[in-house]
């Protein structure tokens, strides 16, 4: 069995299987007939089984030889592709895993899909829709190369104090305000605390799959006295907004979100500002690939 491979024996067998001549492979790879014959031997070794039979005063190719051939395509096409990516001279190629949530998926990733596809259409993505702890724990087991996370000021992400902080490296994309939505008509106007202690009866929407946000409404509430009646759970924000307008409960949305029929109530003193982070794992971002989607974020992301 072929454990390890030297790529230039696979290079003379397959010119080999071309030509079928010892002399003209030397000719085409520029090296001696008698070091052909020696890699192909050594080749056969590494086998344990014949990669040629006399064919006249030629040779050609057993079938063992015809199907380490047809391997020894997708291998040196394999390694080629790897040179590429790991030299940085070279233009970037390959495929970048992400793993975000969706606001970022919409305002920042598809962008920059569509500037890929325009620009550099041998960098791919491939997208995963994940909460945060979600994409940290994919990021971590190293089953996404990027990780565009999220959090709140007054919740600060858990990703810098875990056990696989050190492995990770964090860029902050920006912040963004958020707000009380609530149905719309008149409201309390002051500070968080005062906009919060008018509606400390409501029933209180939150993400089902992440705390950040419940965190920050029960500091808040805390500050006005009161336990929230947290009573419906979703992780859209167009399902958030629309359980607002069904009168379901209230929730946080994003101050600048477009929205009809809500309120978008300012939250300051303290304000709740959500924070926006690009995660990779420590050393990873050297990468072509990777190295330019990044820029792309950083420029899409920023002010």
């Amino acid at each position: 069995m072929i454990y390890l491979v030297d790529p230039r024996r696979l290079e003379l067998l397959l010119e080999l299987s071309r030509l079928g001549s010892m002399r003209e492979v030397g000719e085409a790879m520029h090296v001696t007939t008698s070091t052909v014959s020696q890699q192909i031997a050594a080749l056969a070794l590494e086998a344990g089984t014949p990669l040629i039979e006399p064919d006249g005063r030629r040779v050609r190719l057993t079938p063992a030889g015809r199907r380490l051939a047809g391997h020894a395509v997708t291998i040196l096409a394999a390694v080629e592709a790897a040179r590429r990516d790991l030299d940085p001279a070279a233009p970037p190629a390959g495929t970048v895993r992400v793993a975000a949530f969706a606001s970022a998926f919409r305002q920042v990733l598809l962008p920059v899909a569509r500037m890929l596809a325009g620009r550099q259409p041998e960098v791919r993505l491939r997208l995963l829709e994940q909460e945060p702890d979600e994409a940290l724990g994919l990021l971590a087991a190293d089953e996404v190369d990027l990780a565009l996370v999220y959090d709140y000021n007054l919740a600060p992400a858990r990703f810098g104090r875990g056990p696989h902080s050190r492995q990770l490296h964090s860029r902050l994309l920006g912040p963004t305000p958020w707000s009380l939505g609530t149905p719309s008509g008149p409201g309390p106007r002051g500070t968080a605390v005062e906009v919060f202690r008018r509606y400390r009866d409501e029933a209180w929407i939150v993400n089902s799959r992440n705390t950040a946000d419940e965190e920050v409404i029960r500091v808040v509430a805390s500050l006005a006295g009161f336990e929230p009646q947290i009573t419906q759970r979703a992780d859209s924000l167009d399902l958030v907004q629309d359980m607002i307008l069904a009168g379901l409960g209230i929730g946080l949305l994003p101050a600048g979100r477009p929205v009809r029929g809500v309120a978008l109530r300012r939250l300051r003193q303290p304000e709740v500002i959500q924070r926006s982070y690009a995660v990779t794992r420590r050393g990873h971002a050297a990468w072509p690939p990777l190295a330019l989607v990044l820029r792309l974020i950083l420029q899409t992301a920023g002010p």
